[in-house]
């Protein structure tokens, strides 16, 4: 019968993509087209995997996903920019006063 069976746990499967190309492609472009771009590294979660956020010296910021921690330090690296954890670090003023200049004037951008 079965009835004090212990079931096997399910395998955590995230469904979100890897990282790709383009995602590299996309931040690559951000760093050269911006001033002062610094790489902030959030962690993976049970729906995405590890993602790096770049945030420009006016507060204009991209995500995009990227292969683990140790990616997207060499990513850093490799770009000449400062890199941190958001978990440590949490993340710049300046990005959440973008974000609200968007809210208020979204035709400026």
């Amino acid at each position: 019968m079965g009835l004090f069976r212990r079931r096997k746990k399910a395998r955590a499967v995230s469904l979100d993509r890897a990282a790709d190309r383009a995602d590299l492609d996309h931040l690559a472009n951000f760093v050269r087209s911006r001033r002062g771009v610094e790489a902030y590294i959030e962690p993976r979660t049970t729906v995405t995997e590890t993602t790096v956020m770049l945030i420009a010296d006016d507060g204009e910021w991209t995500r995009r996903r990227i292969d683990g921690p140790d990616g997207a330090r060499r990513f850093a690296y490799r770009m000449g920019i400062p890199v941190y954890d958001v978990r440590l670090m949490g993340y710049p003023q300046r990005m959440r006063d973008y974000n609200e200049r968007r809210k208020r004037r979204p035709e400026l951008f």
